[in-house]
């Protein structure tokens, strides 16, 4: 049951001295806000930054640039160019890959015309995978799939900016694109994604089937780099490794050569970055625990100081028959009701205010800074931490409390 009057003690006790139990409370209460407000902050800048890794978390991506060694009687500077050919050894010799996607795009300079309107747009030759390294917004139709690959269909998936140059208010599918003199039929739609830039240079990007690209505008059998998907529990460092170890076989690279091919290791990448936050985390922790430890300390002071004010009260309970746990208890659950309410309003504080710096910035293109939050898990651990706090504050104060002997009491004045 709850005791009434035990909690209309402590209101009056918090009534009597308004001022000291607010300074008190205070620094409690900044503590739990600062906590809050960092921790919802590097919430907003993790996000953020996520948001900006819009490819798969563990891609890998190997691309050919000039040999710096030489080998097998050829100098170095050589150029190195991927083949179809690599595709099949990539596929065969790397077990460890869930996916291999070479991409290629249309080299030169061109037009793409519907009717009397045409533009320059950016042309890519993709396989059906790409969607898995890089996700496609479609808005209609479908992406290139095996049989467009296949059968070297004439197909296209144009992007929201495509749409709109050549089709106007039309409805683009089913209609057919001239690309360098060829026609494509427009199988699909889709719109940008990622920052501005990057989402208004795909909706300026047309995807064929890579075969057809390949045969169709006289890049037979080039690849300009790839992609790859590690299989579930591979490292992305492995599969990067067997990689260019596979492709400085396949084109007579020197083993020691570093610089013959390049790469992108997004799992890396991704990792450093968490690790960053991590610290961050654990920095904005020790930071507001210091500032709530403050304050802890600050309540216990103030409780030696009630407990000092209470002596004769306490004195007079004893004589009466209280016993030490209750005495205990008194002051425990006083010290408690103190940094509970002052931590749970820093923490409404707190999340307050990154709602509302969510709400302001909400449709904003903000680099690197997206819908910063209090997580629930945090806030509920804050609430325990205070609870806990508020019981180890209370302690001391409340111990010496229950050792006051009623005689010796009864004599303070």
């Amino acid at each position: 049951m709850i005791d009434v009057d035990k909690w209309a003690e402590i209101w009056s006790t918090v009534r009597r001295h308004k001022l000291r139990t607010g300074l008190t409370a205070f620094g409690v209460f900044w503590g739990i806000f600062m906590l809050a407000v960092l921790l919802g902050a590097g919430k907003g800048f993790r996000n953020g930054v996520e948001k900006e890794f819009d490819v798969a978390k563990n891609a890998i991506f190997v691309w050919s640039q000039r040999t710096s060694e030489p080998y097998l009687g050829m100098k170095p500077g050589r150029s190195v160019q991927f083949t179809n050919d690599d595709v099949l050894a990539l596929q065969r010799q790397v077990p460890e890959a869930a996916l291999v996607l070479p991409r290629t795009s249309l080299h030169g300079t061109f037009t793409v015309q519907y009717g009397p309107k045409s533009s320059s747009f950016r042309v890519n030759g993709e396989y059906p995978g790409y969607p898995q390294v890089r996700p496609v917004a479609l808005t209609s139709g479908r992406f290139v799939n095996e049989p467009d690959v296949r059968e070297r269909r004439k197909v296209a998936i144009i992007g929201a900016r495509v749409a709109e140059v050549l089709f106007g208010d039309q409805n683009p599918m089913g209609q057919y694109i001239r690309i360098k003199g060829t026609f494509f039929q427009v199988i699909g739609t889709f719109r940008g994604t990622g920052r501005q830039e990057e989402a208004q240079e795909d909706a300026q990007t047309i995807f064929i089937p890579l075969t057809t690209l390949q045969i169709a505008f006289n890049q037979a059998n080039k690849v300009d780099y790839f992609a790859f998907l590690p299989r579930p529990g591979v490292p992305a460092k492995v599969v990067e490794t067997k990689v260019k170890e596979v492709l400085a076989r396949q084109h007579k690279v020197a083993p020691t050569d570093v610089r013959a091919f390049g790469s992108a290791n997004v799992e890396e990448e991704y990792a450093r970055v968490q690790g960053l936050f991590l610290g961050i985390a654990g920095f904005s922790w020790w930071v507001s625990l210091g500032t709530i430890v403050a304050g802890i300390i600050g309540v216990s002071n103030i409780m030696l100081i009630v407990v000092k004010e209470r002596t004769k009260e306490i004195g007079i309970r004893k004589a009466m028959g209280a016993t030490p746990g209750s005495i205990v208890s008194m002051i425990v659950q006083e010290s408690i009701v103190i940094t509970a309410a002052a931590g749970l309003l820093g923490l409404l504080g707190g999340t307050a205010l990154m709602a509302g710096i969510s709400h302001l910035i909400e449709g904003q293109d903000i680099n690197f800074f997206y819908n910063p939050q209090v997580d629930v898990q945090v806030a509920l651990t804050a609430v325990l931490m205070l609870v806990v706090c508020g019981a180890l504050a209370g302690l001391v104060p409340a111990t010496i409390a229950a050792r006051v002997q009623p005689v010796v009491a009864l004599r303070d004045e």
